[in-house]
């Protein structure tokens, strides 16, 4: 059965970009438009990792990894954050919310299928 991966941005081009990264590697992928968006199709679901930006309408990465990690199903998710922010404190405030891996846009195919297969059992 193949893994699933949730993918958190506000652009639909960029989801489109790591949605097609994912599926061509046998991933199976739900997207979010923003952190309550994904927090509503989560329902329960299965996932094995998920991929947010940090910067988005409505509710931000960070703010989205805090509430995901309070929720018992997905505490021990990991999540990639893919943002244009490189700063050393936002990436302190993920990694204190429960961010396992930082990657800056613009990314590259084979450098996000090597976090993801990094991450995901």
């Amino acid at each position: 059965m193949a893994k699933t991966i949730l993918i958190v941005d506000d652009s639909a081009s960029l989801r489109q970009i790591i949605k097609i990264t994912l599926t061509g590697a046998g991933y199976q992928v739900i997207e979010g438009e923003n952190g309550q968006d994904a927090l509503d199709k989560l329902a329960g679901q299965k996932i094995n990792l998920v991929v947010s930006d940090v910067n988005m309408p409505v509710m931000d990465g960070i703010t989205f990894v805090t509430e995901l990690k309070k929720l018992p199903l997905y505490k021990f998710t990991p999540v990639i954050m893919l943002t244009t922010e490189s700063e050393q404190e936002i990436k302190e405030a993920g990694k204190a919310a429960g961010v396992r891996a930082w990657m800056v846009k613009p990314f590259k195919p084979a450098q996000m299928l090597t976090a993801v297969q990094k991450l995901i059992m």
